[in-house]
């Protein structure tokens, strides 16, 4: 389970934002603060890309292997071509960027932003520009899987359809009475994950084939010496994409915890990370787990040392207490 930090001719010089393996590579994107994206040959341990750009960049997704997006502090979002470098802009919002996903399924990009906006742009055409939803609050975090999307908002989760965003088709209670960080949808799977800011996770899982449904909520940290529970942010959850109700989260505190979701228990824990662990990606064979140590400007006391990516080989081994099966996904 030990992993080593990639190593960088030039070092990331400020935080990172978001980290994503692509769709059927070991190649992993990574978007941050010092207005750069980087491409990553985890296999050959090479940088493959280091495309400068005008902002801090705030979020990035992949269309593919060779087209990535990426989410400006300047409302720009960027695409990249992946070989070249060359990036140009598709449009923007009228405030910061934060949010950007990218979907197989309707050849949609979707973004969000500080303008209380959702945008829908489709990258096979020239103009872009698709459609616009209009918000009562900045979307927190968003995530994208088949046909659905899940948008964190204070603290409710809005499910969309992504054929139409007028509005979206379900509201759904989160039961937490604080604000939500970050959701994650679940690959294969009806359902989502959601993580505070004072450390709680929240799932609801739907089983088609069953009657199992999973609904619940849990502290990630257990009470201490003194009987308070760490009121750390739970800022990146990301589920196993071969491995049934397997998931791991990453917080402020600096550590990385892998759960079963059917067991409720932990199924293991990585030693703590120099900084806060701002964003979590598997590989597509889900046998690599990316983290990105990072500070993340949450808190005036973090640890500000310079931003690494650590990658894990998960195996068998780590995963062999997971009560509900393996996925059926190809």
């Amino acid at each position: 389970m030990s992993g080593a930090p990639l190593k960088f001719e030039n070092p990331i010089r400020d935080a990172i934002s978001r980290i994503r393996f692509a769709p059927k590579s070991d190649n992993l994107l990574i978007s941050s603060w010092d207005s750069s994206l980087r491409l990553y040959d985890v296999g050959s341990s090479q940088l493959r890309l280091e495309a400068p750009s005008e902002a801090a960049l705030l979020d990035c997704c992949f269309q593919d292997e060779s087209v990535a997006f990426a989410a400006g502090s300047d409302g720009v979002i960027r695409r990249y071509d992946l070989h070249s470098g060359i990036h140009d802009s598709i449009g923007n919002h009228d405030d910061m960027s934060t949010c950007v996903g990218y979907s197989e399924e309707t050849s949609q990009l979707i973004t969000a932003g500080l303008d209380r906006k959702i945008l829908s742009w489709d990258t096979r055409t020239e103009k872009g520009f698709v459609f616009a939803s209009n918000l009562d609050s900045e979307v927190m975090s968003m995530s994208l899987s088949g046909l659905d999307m899940m948008v964190a908002i204070g603290s409710s989760i809005y499910v969309y359809d992504l054929r139409n965003l007028d509005k979206p088709i379900q509201s759904k209670d989160s039961h937490m009475d604080v604000k939500i960080v970050c959701v994650s949808s679940i690959p294969y799977a009806k359902g989502f994950a959601v993580g505070s800011i004072d450390g709680r996770v929240a799932l609801e899982i739907s089983c088609p084939s069953s009657s199992d449904d999973i609904r619940y909520m849990f502290r990630c940290h257990p009470k201490s010496t003194d009987k308070r529970y760490h009121l750390e942010s739970v800022n990146d959850i990301v589920f196993n994409p071969l491995m049934y109700g397997a998931f791991v989260t990453g917080d402020n505190d600096g550590y990385v915890t892998a759960w079963d979701a059917k067991s409720k228990k932990r199924l293991f824990q990585l030693p703590r990370y120099p900084n806060s662990v701002a964003s979590l990606s598997y590989n597509h064979r889900g046998q690599l787990l990316a983290v990105a140590s990072s500070y993340t400007y949450q808190e005036a006391n973090e640890i500000e040392e310079l931003p690494q990516v650590f990658v894990h080989e998960v195996g068998n081994d780590n995963m062999k207490s997971v009560s509900v099966g393996s996925s059926s996904r190809n």
